[in-house]
């Protein structure tokens, strides 16, 4: 009983610790929270097969588990914590503080931290050392005296019986008494400390309130408009994904545990380092430049064979080689870095964003200004490259410089440094496992191979004759392209369907499977399916 009291007073002090940490951090930013500075800092610390495989198995949720681990663990430690206050307050005391250090050096550690973000952590500490001494002391009062002997509580009976009686009347605290006096400082500490850590949050949300500031933004019309897509891009097959991908449906794979929240009223974007004529630009200059519109398909390196993370949207932006060459680019430079304000660094080749493609400095995705978790204000979108090497989200800063002086956040993690999009494919129609009957069987889906186009798809079935599918109206080579096949005398059982893809350059899709790592997966994408 007496441990687990000790146990709980331990998450108790971790509780107002955070909770303390919240409330601070809603001061000086919500990503300077000590759970959000110790996970983004774990992030980075991990090696990237883990990395892959938390994108692989939990996908988007990758850092909710993460997160939930953080706090799990942090319950575990603080229960260890209590226990050893119990029998050691110093001890204990001294776990909180080194916590708080910790804390504060991943806040530390990110790019672009000052003093001031090591605050919630280092208030974290003090908080959670002081709470679990004075619990430790409160249960310490509260503890039944050691028994004498036997001989000494007769002397003692005897020696009282003479005491004045009006003092005898006086009984001392009961045991029970004293147990739920623990019992309540340690419930009142927990929650005091939510309150205190939902008090936080609520104050964080107003102060950064970044949706209201996104609603407020009254983006221009492109200077030339592009037409709609035609509607003989995507068949009209049932389950086929949509030609365009609604914002709400884009997928979203990156590292920050919390979304920046940035006023786009004090945002600016300089474009720095090799250049004759460095440019800095506030958000209403880049509204004032004559934007143009690219419709454009995006997809993430972690992307496994017919997997989910690709999408396609129509962006708004100011052109990025007008930019760059108006601040004009010295020979020798070959990658532009670009920096999020979360510390992401994103390296494209500096040749490629000024061979002609239209790349942007997006300010809008398909008609609305950005979404918080797309990079509002602003982000880079070049065509042809996975987005780690060319779409850096929350975009503060762009540096012309070569690749041998500087390796990007994922370079440094040993991936590719171009990152080219590969040859794709995948089959959506039937879905994996799905029971269709017999006869003729629609088979769609859709391929992509950015900036170089698709000119051919074909299926086969149980390893057979591969057979050319009937190719949606192309929309550019910059987007993907939807397909339909006809399976024709499909027979009862079951069946393997696969796929594969032809770029314009009459590059065939490689059956060789690779995982993502370092450069994209590779592979025939393929479902199995019931004929009934």
């Amino acid at each position: 009983m007496r441990a687990g009291a000790a146990a709980a007073a331990g998450v108790a002090a971790a509780v107002a610790a955070l909770g303390v940490g919240e409330l601070v951090a809603a001061v000086t930013g919500p990503g300077t929270a000590p759970a959000i500075a110790v996970g983004s800092a774990a992030i980075d610390l991990t090696p990237t097969p883990l990395k892959e495989y938390a994108v692989r198995t939990f996908g988007t949720q990758d850092k909710a588990v993460l997160l939930g681990g953080i706090l799990l663990t942090t319950a575990l430690l603080a229960a260890f914590t209590g226990w050893l206050s119990a029998r050691r307050p110093k001890s204990g005391a001294g776990v909180f503080g080194a916590f708080g250090l910790l804390g504060a050096w991943a806040a530390l550690s990110r790019s672009g931290a000052g003093a001031a973000d090591a605050a919630p952590a280092l208030a974290s500490g003090a908080v959670g050392a002081l709470t679990v001494l004075g619990l430790s002391r409160l249960r310490r009062a509260a503890a039944p005296p050691a028994r004498t002997t036997a001989s000494t509580a007769s002397t003692a009976s005897t020696a009282n019986s003479d005491d004045d009686p009006a003092q005898q009347e006086q009984p001392a605290p009961t045991q029970d008494t004293s147990r739920r006096a623990v019992l309540a400082a340690t419930g009142a500490t927990i929650a005091v400390g939510a309150l205190a850590g939902v008090g936080g949050r609520i104050l964080a949300d107003r102060r950064y309130d970044t949706g209201a500031l996104r609603a407020a933004v009254r983006i221009p019309p492109a200077a030339q408009p592009l037409p709609p897509p035609p509607a003989a891009v995507r068949p009209k097959v049932p389950g086929l994904s949509p030609f365009v991908t609604p914002n709400t449906d884009f997928y979203r794979v990156d590292t920050a545990l919390t979304l920046p929240r940035i006023d786009p009223r004090h945002w600016a974007l300089r474009i720095r380092g090799l250049v004759d004529h460095p440019l800095l630009l506030t958000f209403d200059d880049l509204l004032h430049e004559p934007l143009e519109e690219l419709d454009h398909t995006l997809t993430c390196v972690s992307n496994e064979v017919g997997g989910p993370y690709a999408g396609t949207t129509r962006w708004l932006g100011a052109s990025l080689p007008a930019l760059l060459r108006r601040a004009g680019v010295r020979p020798g430079a070959d990658q532009l870095v670009g920096h999020s304000q979360d510390g992401m660094t994103i390296g494209t080749p500096l040749e490629s964003v000024l061979d002609g493609r239209r790349a942007l400095l997006a300010v809008a995705m398909n008609g609305e200004a950005l979404p918080v978790a797309h990079g509002f204000p602003c982000r880079s979108v070049v065509p042809g490259f996975y987005g780690y090497t060319s779409a850096t989200k929350w975009l503060v800063d762009l540096d012309v410089t070569t690749f041998a002086a500087y390796d990007p956040y994922w370079v440094r993690r040993g991936w590719d440094r171009t990152g080219a999009v590969r040859t794709a494919s995948r089959i959506e129609v039937p879905a994996p496992f799905a029971r269709v009957p017999a006869g003729e069987v629609t088979v769609a889906g859709t391929a992509w191979a950015t900036h170089r186009g698709i000119a051919a798809v074909e299926v086969r079935v149980d390893g057979g004759p591969w057979q050319r599918a009937l190719l949606a109206t192309d929309a550019g080579p910059d987007l993907w392209r939807q397909w339909t096949c006809t399976w024709a005398g499909a027979t009862p059982g079951t069946h393997r369907i696969e796929v594969r893809a032809t770029d314009a350059g009459g590059a065939v899709q490689t059956e060789e499977r690779a995982a993502p790592f370092p450069s994209g997966a590779t592979g025939w994408h393929s479902v199995v399916v019931t004929v009934t």
